[in-house]
């Protein structure tokens, strides 16, 4: 018979193993970035350019080491110390609503998480990414990034957190249904309107403006029969050089937003090859399939949770006697933890073979060799590591490694 006690040490040893594994894999992944770069993709760097590549990757994993380290040593600093029990009791003394309650209770715990990892952000924005080259942020522009951040979490997590809290005072174990229903409306709603609603409030989006570029699209655009009314330039180089292009929406409100420094980076052909893959992920009906994984798995979390919610042997192990919404809460994201990586492995295996399909839809619509060498650039301009062992990838990677795709693409070319 499972006690409080049982779940105390089940908590604290599956937080040890996620470090310890996370650790072993990035060790194991560490071992590779010295190995030779495949013939393939020899002409990706330079022998200076493979030298900075080798040098970002050890920089950024010794950062990630340490900042890892200590989130492990502070949450089982704050889980040994009863942190969650002084908290819950903090949370109460301040107001006798259950939902009011909560809200304290996830507001200081946001807060401190923002306080302790802002240092760490910090240093990653105007230490590392400034001394490779890549940020373009201005500490102006970092700051406003965080007060909106802190905005959007306090009004839009508050109040999905407040209204999910109702459900379960009304329907105790039974909210989940109406928690998924809720939750699917938000998930479906910001798949529309993400790009609207969301970006706009960090960036600054414009429609590609009339010249070649546009042209060309266009005329894929129109071979293919796909309608491509809102093509979206994004200001990505305000705050880093990386490049990228993503697909959001769908039905009449899909459109496709290409990063500025991703035009600046490719020939009008190349741009258009990436924009073939992100065809190739609508017209295989990736989105949709995505977004139906999502409601799914949510539901399922969901469900499993309003079992954990109303345990009293769940809350007793962080210290507090009687179930409530937030210590269930808590409880439960350290117990579902190992689901929630074998969901993440699937979910890559699943979103890898998209890719695949996405570099074949360009290959066959457009042209290969033109994605082939934007991937090149793309990974050369974002000193991507070339040689990942494979544990890493099959674990981490929602794209498949550049010489998977390039030995994929290369098929047939």
């Amino acid at each position: 018979m499972m006690t409080s006690d049982f779940i105390f040490y089940l908590i604290v040893g599956l937080i040890l193993a996620d470090f310890l594994f996370d650790l072993y894999v990035s060790l194991l992944n560490a071992k590779h970035f010295n190995d030779p770069v495949p013939e393939i993709l020899s002409d990706v760097y330079d022998d200076k350019e493979y030298e900075k590549s080798q040098a970002y990757k050890r920089q950024q994993l010794y950062f990630g080491l340490i900042n890892s380290g200590f989130s492990l040593l502070l949450i089982l600093s704050f889980i040994f110390l009863n942190g969650f029990e002084w908290l819950h009791h903090f949370s109460s003394s301040q107001f006798d609503h259950p939902i009011l309650i909560s809200l304290v209770f996830f507001g200081v715990l946001f807060g401190a998480s923002f306080i302790i990892n802002l240092p760490f952000s910090y240093y990653q924005t105007f230490v590392i990414e400034e001394k490779f080259g890549f940020n373009r942020s201005t500490k102006k522009v970092f700051w406003l990034d965080q007060l909106k951040s802190i905005a959007l979490t306090i009004i839009v997590g508050g109040l999905v957190l407040a209204l999910i809290n109702w459900f379960y005072l009304l329907l105790a174990d039974n909210f989940w249904w109406l928690a998924w229903l809720f939750t699917a409306i938000i998930i479906v709603f910001m798949n529309l309107f993400y790009s609207k609603l969301i970006v706009p409030i960090f960036n600054k989006l414009k429609p590609l403006e009339e010249g070649d570029l546009r042209h060309k699209i266009e005329v894929y655009a129109e071979k293919e029969d796909f309608n491509l009314d809102k093509i979206n330039v994004i200001d990505g180089s305000k705050r880093s050089s990386k490049a990228n292009a993503y697909f959001s929406g769908f039905g009449s409100q899909k459109q496709v937003t290409l990063y500025d420094t991703l035009i600046e980076k490719l020939t009008p052909d190349e741009v258009v090859a990436v924009l073939a893959h992100e065809v190739g992920h609508y017209k295989k009906k990736h989105i949709i399939f995505n977004l139906m994984m999502a409601l799914i798995t949510t539901g399922l979390t969901f469900y499993i949770l309003s079992f954990f919610i109303i345990s009293p042997i769940i809350s007793q192990a962080l210290g507090v006697e009687e179930p409530n919404f937030h210590i269930g809460l808590i409880a439960f994201s350290f117990i579902y933890a190992p689901v929630n990586t074998i969901l993440g492995i699937l979910t890559n295996i699943i979103s890898r073979k998209f890719e695949y399909q996405a570099d074949n839809f360009a290959k066959e619509t457009f042209s290969g060799t033109y994605l082939m060498n934007a991937l090149k650039k793309l990974s050369r301009d974002s000193l991507s590591n070339l040689t990942p062992h494979s544990l890493n990838v099959f674990l981490n990677y929602s794209h498949p490694s550049l010489l998977q795709r390039f030995r994929n693409l290369r098929q047939n070319v």
